[in-house]
């Protein structure tokens, strides 16, 4: 269970870095300007390599 945390913080760590730089390209082949948007690849990324990271909780709305 630990190699799957593991795996997905070094492929955060390496999708960042590469948003540091300036070498991130979106899916259209546009560099990547927006912090949000490169932590939501790098999330992306990290899920796709088998990386057990949590998807985002939804809202829920009450009913008064």
């Amino acid at each position: 269970m630990m190699a799957k945390a593991r795996k997905g913080r070094r492929k955060v760590k390496k999708v960042m870095g590469e948003y540091k730089r300036g070498s991130l390209r979106s899916s259209s082949g546009r560099k990547v300007r927006k912090r949000k948007q490169a932590v939501a690849i790098a999330l992306s990324e990290a899920r796709k390599s088998g990386a057990r990271i949590p998807r985002k909780g939804r809202r829920r709305s009450r009913a008064r």
